[in-house]
């Protein structure tokens, strides 16, 4: 059976970010037991999640997306500190927590909208951006939530960057790193 990748669209991280936080994760790999940790090249933080996509409408909704955001400028983020999903004694997501930007959302929105414009049946769950770092809580014990602020890396000082690439990514469940970049745009300077 042929796996069809997944595309989606995403706020790339600057490289040294990339290598920033997996320098912190190597550091509580032993502390946080998941099961599958996220390749570096792979750090993101999701737009909008399209599924499987034909080529058609791959080329529909890179048009639209890239025509909305022409104009969009760039603006910081900060990676505040760690968190899960899932629930508590067993979380299947451990995240890196993004502050609240209100740009960032109003991205969301447009590039969501933009692909419902291209016929794309998306998600209509409240916008929560978060850099994935690891699945599947694997410990003995149950996961301690306190582990989180104690071991958090960001809590002292936030990590900060510029938002500056939007992604149009494809999945390659096959590979490591799994996600491959099929279309970027710049967004301007501040």
């Amino acid at each position: 059976m042929e796996i069809k990748p997944h595309y989606f669209w995403a706020v790339r991280l600057p490289d040294s970010i990339k290598q920033y936080i997996q320098d912190e994760m190597t550091n509580v790999k032993q502390i946080f037991k998941f099961k599958r940790w996220v390749h570096m090249d792979d750090y993101h933080i999701t737009l909008v999640f399209l599924g499987s996509v034909d080529q058609q409408k791959t080329q529909s909704v890179i048009d639209l997306v890239g025509d909305a955001i022409k104009d969009e400028k760039a603006f910081e983020l900060q990676i505040e500190g760690l968190n899960v999903f899932g629930n508590n004694i067993s979380p299947r997501i451990f995240w890196g927590a993004v502050n609240h930007e209100t740009k960032l959302h109003q991205l969301q929105a447009v590039v969501h909208k933009k692909c419902q414009e291209a016929g794309f049946t998306l998600e209509n769950r409240p916008y929560h951006p978060h850099i994935t770092l690891a699945r599947n809580w694997t410990g003995n014990e149950e996961f301690d939530r306190g582990l989180l602020q104690k071991h958090n890396p960001f809590y002292e000082e936030a990590l900060s960057f510029q938002a500056n690439e939007i992604v149009l990514y494809k999945s390659n469940l096959e590979k490591t790193p799994k996600y491959e970049p099929v279309a970027t745009f710049s967004l301007l300077d501040e």
